[in-house]
């Protein structure tokens, strides 16, 4: 069947997409180079908060294709998906692929811990403790700052992975991914 041109991400959730890319390669970078005083790093994290929080409820009242319910799939069409993606044609698939699903559920996931982990961080530097570290044991806010190291390669891993797949879609498979994340059009398939 012939692929179409359909309207397909809203621009609320594209918006909300190259925002947190923004917001979490900022906090990455100052949280890893930055200066000693975190507290850029700090508002970057409060915009993931806030960036996160949108899309929790996106995700249940939003357009079709930003709901969870629309991407999240069963193991079995997953696997299907998994067993016909490294042939090279394009997928065409109506919004997020049962395979990126479990992308996006892992990447909200690792980022909402991360930002609980550093809004309970205490560093013991004196300068740099989380807003609400005094709200936790100081046992659980000296833990949370080895959570929040661990979270910043998990963040780090899932980034790679998402670009590295984004490239095998352009190059391997000959898909944009990009472009629909930009304008919202995309090219599907109607028989998924």
């Amino acid at each position: 069947m012939e692929p179409v041109r359909e309207k397909l991400w809203d621009p609320a959730l594209r918006a909300f997409h190259w925002l947190l890319a923004f917001f979490v390669i900022a906090a990455w970078v100052l949280g890893k180079f930055g200066p000693a005083n975190m507290w850029l790093h700090f508002w970057c994290g409060y915009a993931v908060a806030g960036l996160l929080v949108f899309r929790l409820i996106w995700g249940f009242v939003g357009p079709k294709p930003a709901r969870f319910r629309h991407f999240l799939t069963g193991p079995g069409k997953m696997l299907r998906y998994a067993r016909g993606m490294f042939r090279r044609v394009p997928s065409y698939w109506p919004g997020h692929n049962p395979l990126g699903a479990l992308s996006v559920i892992a990447m909200l996931l690792v980022l909402a811990a991360q930002v609980g982990s550093g809004l309970v961080s205490d560093p013991d530097d004196f300068i740099n403790v989380g807003p609400l570290a005094g709200q936790v044991s100081q046992a659980t806010s000296r833990a949370a700052v080895g959570w929040h190291n661990l979270g910043a390669v998990l963040i780090l891993l899932l980034v790679i992975l998402h670009v590295g797949v984004i490239l095998f879609y352009r190059f391997w498979k000959r898909e944009d991914l990009v472009r629909p994340m930009l304008t919202g059009w995309k090219l599907v398939r109607r028989d998924d």
